[in-house]
């Protein structure tokens, strides 16, 4: 897979489906929280988890730091694992806390590797979710994989299966520019293209890149 195929690639998604204005969310916060919930669950889900905060004006480093734990996990019910998810996010807020004063503005100040180690010691942020909350949030240019990126990648034998997560990573930032927006882009148009058509069970009829399946 040359840089140009794969730029290729990602202008047949783009024609396919749109520019996708990925990732929803009024606030970086907002962004930080969805990232969090919507680990193990549908995004649908989330929705009804952040409009639960918002209702209860709970959707702020502040309020979610200071909400008893019991009462954050009813909040968040919708997301799934709510229970784990709450000590998630009070992990989160702590450390805001603890290392920034609760100040998003002065953590992504740092610089980007050192960030998503910072990121990466807090209890419950894995690879995936750092990654996004450093992309969406932060705007650092870091691409996100996530299952519906490696299904694509690994069903057109652009890698093999065994591939890393950081190796996966690599395979996109060294084939494209550094581009926030883009890495934006085409992440959100591999989860458009995985969320469609390549499922557990891929459905390939209609599917833009049908054409780059291998043989």
């Amino acid at each position: 897979m040359t840089p140009k195929n794969l730029t290729r690639v990602y202008s047949m998604l783009l024609t396919h489906f749109g520019h996708r204005g990925w990732w929803p969310g009024d606030t970086p916060f907002e962004i930080i929280v969805g990232a969090i919930l919507t680990q193990n669950t549908a995004w649908k889900n989330v929705e009804k988890a952040i409009a639960n905060l918002k209702a209860a004006k709970a959707l702020s480093y502040k309020a979610i730091h200071q909400l008893p734990q019991p009462m954050l996990a009813d909040l968040i019910r919708p997301s799934g694992y709510y229970n784990q998810k709450a000590k998630k996010l009070h992990a989160f807020t702590q450390f805001l806390k603890t290392e920034c004063r609760g100040s998003l503005t002065q953590l992504f100040q740092e610089e980007t590797g050192r960030l998503r180690e910072r990121l990466l010691s807090v209890k419950g942020i894995g690879p995936e979710t750092a990654d996004s909350i450093l992309l969406y949030a932060a705007e650092k240019p870091v691409f996100v994989i996530d299952l519906y990126t490696y299904r694509v990648v690994t069903r057109h034998g652009w890698l093999p299966e065994d591939t890393t997560y950081q190796e996966m990573q690599y395979f996109f930032q060294d084939r494209l520019p550094v581009d926030v927006a883009l890495y934006k882009d085409f992440h959100a148009q591999l989860v458009a293209v995985g969320n469609r058509f390549c499922r557990r069970t891929p459905s390939c009829e209609g599917c833009p890149l049908r054409c780059v399946l291998p043989g």
